[in-house]
């Protein structure tokens, strides 16, 4: 016999967080930096964890890249 009825598969759950910063060159000049990470939740994370944990990881890394960023263009 034959189910023809769907299975439903639970994906697990992902986070999404994008963070952009724009940087001011003067003389109507200006540097854009974006970045985004998309990542699951682990296990015994609930959905806010797995945010804050993404979040941060990105708002680290966009804070190293821009100053690597300024400090090319100081140099």
């Amino acid at each position: 016999m034959s189910d023809n009825n769907p299975v439903a598969i639970n994906e697990p759950t992902k986070v999404s967080v994008t963070l952009g910063y724009t940087l001011n060159l003067g003389n109507f000049q200006s540097l854009r930096l974006d970045l985004g990470v998309v990542d699951s939740r682990r296990d015994g994370e609930n959905t806010d964890q797995a945010f804050e944990r993404v979040y941060k990881f990105v708002e680290d890394k966009l804070t190293d890249k821009l100053n690597e960023a300024k400090a090319e263009i100081d140099v």
